[in-house]
């Protein structure tokens, strides 16, 4: 069952990191805070997650 919990575990965060990276691509952010922004992400996926969903660009986002 451990292996299973994990995989569900890896699946969410990776939903999660990619809802989080699309909406750091469509926020109204520079172009270069947008890079730190998805490196961040990608490279520490939870811990970047964590501290986009504190400190990531708000605003408006085009849809």
């Amino acid at each position: 069952m451990g292996a299973t919990f994990n995989s569900l575990l890896g699946l969410v965060i990776l939903a999660l990191d990619i809802w989080a990276i699309l909406h750091v691509l469509r926020s109204q952010a520079e172009v270069g805070m947008k890079v730190l922004w998805v490196l961040l992400i990608a490279l520490l996926p939870v811990l970047g997650l964590i501290i986009w969903a504190i400190a990531g660009p708000r605003g408006n986002v085009r849809l």
